[in-house]
């Protein structure tokens, strides 16, 4: 089975968070998930976060801590995925350039989309406001 370490962003503006929609034709497609994508072999996380934001997004993010941690097996995929503080500037304007969309969600309603199984036990953190 294929195993690949994916890092995220958690990008927030007041007590909205970003997330994106999986485009329909790719696994786990129309599922919600955080910004940000593979570490490529020699990358750090932190500069995956910061090239991830960049392409998929198009915005240049500074990254933060580390906030989250955990692995999880799909039927296809071993993953083990970070979720990193990132910052954008206020004035930027996130780009949908590999997501079918994007949305600002309010924390408290995370949890009523349909997200990535590996997120799961994040979304409770983030709407309670325990994590983020």
């Amino acid at each position: 089975m294929k195993r690949v370490r994916v890092v995220a962003a958690l990008l927030s503006r007041g007590e909205t968070i970003l997330v994106q929609q999986r485009p329909p034709g790719k696994s786990r497609g129309l599922l919600w998930e955080f910004p940000g994508g593979k570490v490529e072999a020699g990358e750090s996380d932190e500069a995956a976060v910061a090239r991830e934001c960049s392409e998929e997004l198009g915005v240049q993010v500074e990254v933060g801590p580390k906030l989250w941690e955990t692995a999880h097996v799909y039927a296809d995929l071993a993953v083990e995925l970070a979720l990193y503080r990132a910052r954008m500037s206020p004035d930027a304007v996130p780009q949908p350039y590999e997501a079918h969309q994007l949305a600002w969600v309010e924390r408290s309603r995370l949890p009523e989309l349909p997200f990535c199984e590996a997120d799961l036990p994040l979304l409770p953190l983030l709407a309670s406001g325990e994590l983020g």
